[in-house]
């Protein structure tokens, strides 16, 4: 049998101009984006990047690593509500933002000012629908993220999380294991769980022949199994 490469979802792999380009943006429009006036921001894990509550007039690109986006409740339990990998952006907004940026790993992130991206944006037409394109689909993965939590039962909830990291990472599942890039706490805080309940739920996928680990590594022993238990249907991440 063929030991699978491992690889990792945080890993960029390419540069950031040609993720936008596999993103759909042509190259001439990637390159005026590249070159937008910006400066590269290594961020640690260990704490909050961005604090919630706080005004954004900024724009980021994921050049490796993996972002989220996070909010607290009354009591500080934390919910991480979205991911952004290496290509994936988070836009200016106005006002304060409501939630808080951490990387879920050791990151590089492109960060520019909105007085900048804004007028580039307004001037070429391509660009204004290439991200309102990316708004519906962050959107998508959204509404598929309080599905998931709301309604999936909790191993469901972490087999679905393993499909869409496999899937938005460009992981081929038949040839390639996963590194996985979170933390027992960061699932938890991703599907709405404990990490004692999650430990039990990776136990349980392994009991059931659907992956296999080894230290980080998550080799997808079952991947059509895994799909049907987490009711996973990629045509959201479109």
């Amino acid at each position: 049998m063929t030991t699978p490469r491992t690889r990792s979802p945080a890993d960029a792999g390419v540069s950031l101009r040609e993720k936008l380009i596999a993103a759909g943006l042509e190259p001439w429009l990637a390159d005026r984006l590249v070159a937008m006036p910006s400066k590269i921001v290594q961020v640690e894990p260990r704490r909050p990047f961005r604090e919630p509550g706080v005004a954004r007039d900024e724009v980021m690109f994921v050049r490796s690593g993996i972002l989220s986006k996070f909010k607290s409740d009354g009591s500080g339990r934390r919910q991480i509500v979205a991911l952004r990998y290496p290509g994936d952006g988070i836009l200016p907004r106005e006002g304060a933002a409501e939630y808080g940026i951490q990387a879920i790993v050791r990151s590089e992130v492109m960060v520019g000012k909105a007085e900048d991206f804004e007028p580039l944006v307004e001037e070429i037409p391509e660009l204004s629908r290439f991200f309102w394109k990316l708004v519906q689909r962050h959107n998508s993965i959204g509404y598929e993220w309080l599905v998931n939590t709301g309604r999936r039962d909790s191993t469901a909830r972490v087999a679905h999380l393993l499909s869409e990291t496999a899937e938005r990472s460009g992981i081929d599942v038949r040839h390639e294991s996963m590194l996985n890039p979170f933390t027992q706490q960061q699932v938890a805080d991703i599907t709405g769980q404990t990490s004692v309940n999650v430990n039990r739920v990776f136990a349980d996928l392994e009991r059931q022949g659907l992956i296999k680990r080894q230290g980080r590594e998550i080799i997808f022993t079952d991947w059509s199994e895994l799909r049907r238990v987490a009711g996973f249907q990629p045509g959201y991440l479109r």
